[in-house]
């Protein structure tokens, strides 16, 4: 496959591109992606990252609750996910989680996962490794046609609840307070941001795994950051930074099987932060040179 798109890239895009696991994983990918990248540009501005990385290791436990209960693995997810999303929100200030609250349920969680997993791979008679690994790891390369239209349609739902509470959501995100005053529901915007935030851990998980959402999320959303301070401007760039981390990453597993597609994504992904802080680097230092230059002239008159 390497060498194939090395001597002949078009063809070599063109082959990689009728195989169906791999249409699967780009339509369950990209629709996955752009939501992980909205979603997480809200998480970064808001200051709840801590928050997203507790919801995917809930994301976790619900699975193994799900598969320790033998009922669809995906209502473990959703489920745990949105409810801890909505307490979380609930038991914060100006509901925003609170990192006290988050810690605990952090440590709370992953005792739960610890203990849903002996449960599931010493009571269950068809308990096997393959679907721990998957929920930890993701299986993005597996996902079945039915599977990739469902997550894009979930996907495009959870996307468009996003965009319905956006702005007051971003009024709220960067003023609290005068945004409570102009009658914003505050204190209802931050735990139904959480849920869609526990949703978006429960959807990503099934693409990259419960322990790597957590980049997908925060990586592209700080490198747009990086770039522009124009919210919404930074709101599509996080979009559009995810859905690429998530197409390079794909064509890198592709191009290179030894090569996990959670990996490639989460690497590209973090090739996009380490980017983005740099051209910001290369900015400060092209303002200072500027202002001391204007400085120094001399002054007329």
């Amino acid at each position: 496959m390497t060498v194939l798109l090395a001597s002949n890239p078009v063809t070599g895009l063109a082959n990689m591109l009728s195989q169906p696991f791999l249409q699967h994983a780009l339509l369950a990918g990209t629709a996955i992606a752009l939501l992980s990248g909205l979603v997480g540009y809200f998480v970064v501005l808001r200051g709840q990252v801590f928050a997203g990385d507790a919801l995917s290791h809930v994301a976790y436990a619900g699975a193994l609750a799900a598969l320790a209960a033998g009922v669809d693995l995906r209502f473990g997810l959703f489920a745990s996910t949105i409810a801890v999303g909505v307490v979380l929100g609930l038991l914060g200030g100006r509901g925003a989680a609170d990192d006290v609250v988050i810690g605990t349920t952090f440590a709370w969680v992953l005792g739960l996962g610890v203990f849903f997993l002996a449960l599931y791979t010493t009571h269950s008679s068809t308990g096997n490794g393959t679907a721990n690994v998957n929920v930890l790891f993701g299986s993005i390369f597996g996902i079945s046609s039915g599977s990739a239209v469902v997550a894009a349609v979930v996907a495009g739902v959870l996307i468009a609840a996003l965009l319905v509470i956006a702005r007051p959501l971003l009024f709220a995100s960067l003023d609290p307070a005068v945004a409570a005053a102009a009658g914003v529901p505050v204190r209802l915007l931050g735990p139904l941001f959480l849920g869609i935030v526990g949703a978006t851990a429960a959807e990503a998980s099934q693409a990259v795994g419960a322990l790597l959402l957590f980049g997908l999320l925060a990586a592209p959303a700080a490198a747009a950051q990086r770039l522009t301070d124009r919210p919404w401007r930074a709101l599509v760039l996080a979009g559009a930074l995810a859905v690429l981390a998530m197409w390079v990453g794909l064509g890198l597993a592709y191009a290179a099987p030894r090569l996990p597609p959670s990996f490639t994504i989460m690497a590209c992904a973090t090739a996009e932060y380490a980017l983005a802080a740099l051209v910001a680097v290369g900015r400060r230092r092209r303002e200072r040179f500027r202002s001391r230059f204007v400085a120094a002239l001399p002054v007329e008159g």
